[in-house]
């Protein structure tokens, strides 16, 4: 059963009579490991009804594009196929996700939803309990403990969430098997806007904005989030803790695209890595960056509301930040060169292009190409404003609790003071020395060009 400190009542009461359970899937875009999906169907199961999923997919989600959408719909095919052969009713809806969620809440006997993190995705939750004619239930799927659980308030690093997480993580990271519905939805006979498993129709009649390009390295869904865990169990993970850092080994699981869209659990991922056949070293270190610091993140955008602000950087940060605001750029570029990857630096240069091609980047780069643009840009505001338009244009894991505070971070967010220097005061510098120091980064440059589109400057 689903860990009741995973369950939150948005709209007490109890289960009223209704034709089906309705769950209103949006974060957890996926059919296993996926708790609200788990709760819905127990629920149905005790009450003797089908379970109906619905799906609101808006042309004009925040700063989403055709890039993004064609991952995500690539992933909602396999969700269809799969609800379908467990009897349940997949309902996908061309309309604002609450709206939905709504359509659907008149014949059901309680609804359940999973939970999002960033401003206007906790807005949709708050309407439709507010708008819904049944009880509301909110279930925990993407992280591992509940950020709630895990500390009432925004923690400064991850050393102070750290102890809170380990000491809870294994009793969130219990397995709960999957139950199928005693009841199929089949003879509600109900009918969505549009067929999830036609997904080049399905793009080409939306709206959307179509400036970015999709990328063919990654494909959406789980079958493709698993076979990428897969294969990172056996060639990625051991030697993890050494090699993760470097771009050019490129020693990662690739799996953040398909976390941001909840195509696969994190509770999936954490137990296969828990259980694969690696050293204790290399698995504690990939846990740390799955566990304690994405749910740092999470913290971050549940505790800030001004999380994708300036203001959500500590204070010291922005006191030595504005105490050399007025240091010479040198060189100093403005949006257009740097989205089109035409600086001095061709590290930089090609951390762009792998970024534009591909919507993916080693995670050594993605902080690299972050202190380029404050170094560069000429004030601290206007880089951070430039930094996460193109981290979230670009990447497909962009628009995450993770984009959030990765940006912030190279801003000084969770992190300490270092010695003083221009232009960055006492923020966390990094240059090309470190870079030719630490990696064969030749290679990495390399690679992204042969790999770049040829008409990529």
């Amino acid at each position: 059963m689903v860990a009741p400190d995973r369950i939150q009542d948005l709209r007490p009461g109890p289960p009223r009579p209704g034709r089906y359970v309705l769950y209103w899937m949006q974060q957890a875009q996926r059919a296993s490991d996926n708790p609200a999906l788990d709760l819905a169907v127990h629920r149905a199961n005790e009450l003797h009804l089908p379970v109906v999923v619905a799906f609101g997919l808006t042309a004009d989600y925040p700063e989403a594009n055709l890039r993004h959408y064609t991952f995500m719909v690539q992933g909602l095919a396999e969700v269809g196929a799969h609800l379908r052969r467990r009897g349940i009713a997949f309902l996908p809806f061309h309309d604002a996700p609450p709206q939905a969620a709504l359509r659907l809440a008149e014949g059901a006997a309680l609804l359940v939803s999973d939970r999002g993190y960033l401003r206007h995705q906790r807005q949709w939750r708050r309407e439709v309990a507010d708008r819904a004619p049944c009880p509301v239930v909110e279930v925990e799927t993407e992280v591992v403990v509940p950020v709630e659980i895990a500390s009432p308030k925004a923690e400064t690093a991850a050393r102070t969430l750290r102890p809170r997480i380990e000491r809870q993580r294994k009793e969130f990271l219990a397995e709960c098997p999957a139950v199928d519905p005693n009841l199929s939805a089949r003879p509600l006979d109900l009918r969505g806007d549009f067929d999830p498993e036609d997904g080049e129709a399905l793009l080409r009649d939306l709206p959307l904005d179509r400036s970015v390009a999709p990328v063919p390295a990654f494909r959406g869904g789980y079958r493709e989030a698993r076979r990428r865990l897969d294969r990172f169990l056996r060639e990625g993970l051991p030697g993890y803790a050494r090699r993760s850092s470097d771009p050019v080994a490129e020693a990662t699981s690739h799996l953040s695209p398909y976390l941001h869209f909840g195509q696969i659990g994190v509770g999936e991922v954490a137990r296969a890595v828990q259980g694969a056949e690696a050293p204790a070293k290399d698995r504690e270190a990939f846990l740390e960056q799955l566990i304690v610091r994405r749910e740092l993140s999470m913290n971050h955008v549940w505790y800030r509301p001004d999380y994708d602000a300036y203001t959500c950087l500590p204070d010291w940060a922005r006191r030595t930040l504005a105490e050399h605001a007025d240091d010479p750029r040198d060189p100093c570029y403005s949006r257009e060169p740097l989205e089109a990857a035409e600086t001095a630096d061709p590290y930089w240069n090609a951390a762009m292009i792998d970024m534009r091609t591909r919507g993916f980047m080693p995670n050594y780069m993605r902080m690299y190409w972050g202190k380029k643009v404050l170094e560069w840009m000429a004030d601290p505001q206007t880089a951070f404003a430039t930094l996460l338009a193109l981290n979230n244009r670009y990447f497909l894991d962009g628009r995450d609790p993770n984009a959030f505070a990765n940006v912030a971070w190279c801003f000084g967010l969770h992190d300490r003071g270092w010695p003083e220097r221009p232009v960055f005061g006492k923020v966390r510098y990094m240059n090309a020395r470190g870079l030719r120091r630490k990696f064969p980064i030749e290679d990495y440059v390399r690679r992204v060009w042969d790999n770049s589109d040829p008409e990529t400057p």
